[in-house]
């Protein structure tokens, strides 16, 4: 269920993979996507059983994720089974106990945030378009509006830079806004790194990230957009600060 999973004085976090959930072929197992062709049964059935075993006391507070740069900053519970509830955003921060922040991805990198000090934790979900967007700085940024000084941050699974094969004038476009992005294929083709340009735009903000990744498309406990398609599910990073 869980792929990572560590504590920082009041902060739990976890990366979760594929197994552990109720989801059959092709998701199986532990499909956390809010959308899809897995029945939505299953799906809810899996958001339970990971909160119950991360925590179960908590109230999850998620995304509609839209590949921007938009954070939301929580400061009261949102309720998990009003889709029309949850924001259009690919960042959230709160400074709330009891609360468990839940970004989703398939080949995007997930990064947790957490100033265990201040009490202040986030979460944002930076694909291609979110990296130039800047996704991660502006989840930063609203961490240190609520007090946020010594952040930490964890990187978990994405698509590698040897895998993540785009047009050469794709490539460029990136490139041009986040330098160490700029990757080739494992054949030698075009291709961007998005969690080596997240991690340059953390390290521009003076934050060192402790890296979790694994290779979405070359890891079957995890899912795929890249490998499977449609046929993909979604894993998640969680966050929370303890009451």
């Amino acid at each position: 269920m869980f792929r990572h999973r560590a504590s920082l004085g009041p902060v739990d976090l976890a990366f979760t993979d594929r197994f552990g959930g109720v989801s059959v072929v092709p998701y199986d197992e532990l499909n956390l996507a809010l959308e899809g062709g897995d029945d939505v049964r299953c799906r809810a059935e899996n958001h339970r059983l990971v909160m119950d075993a991360f925590a179960p006391t908590d109230e999850l507070v998620d995304l509609r994720q839209v590949h921007g740069a938009v954070v939301d900053v929580v400061e009261e519970p949102v309720d998990p089974d009003a889709f029309d509830g949850r924001p259009g955003a690919d960042g959230v921060v709160t400074a709330m106990a009891g609360l468990t922040l839940m970004v989703r991805a398939a080949d995007c990198v997930p990064v947790l945030l957490a100033d265990p000090g201040a009490g202040v934790i986030g979460a944002a979900h930076s694909g291609r378009p979110g990296l130039v967007a800047g996704i991660v700085p502006a989840t930063v940024a609203r961490m240190r509006d609520l007090g946020a000084v010594e952040i930490s941050a964890w990187i978990g699974p994405y698509v590698c830079g040897a895998c993540y094969e785009v047009p050469a004038a794709l490539q460029d476009e990136v490139a041009a806004v986040v330098p160490e992005s700029r990757s080739t294929t494992s054949w030698g083709t075009p291709a961007l790194d998005i969690g080596a340009g997240v991690r340059a735009q953390l390290g521009a903000l003076g934050i060192v990230a402790t890296d979790l990744a694994a290779c979405t498309r070359e890891s079957s406990d995890l899912y795929s957009y890249r490998r499977d398609g449609e046929r993909s599910g979604r894993h998640a990073g969680l966050i929370r600060l303890r009451p």
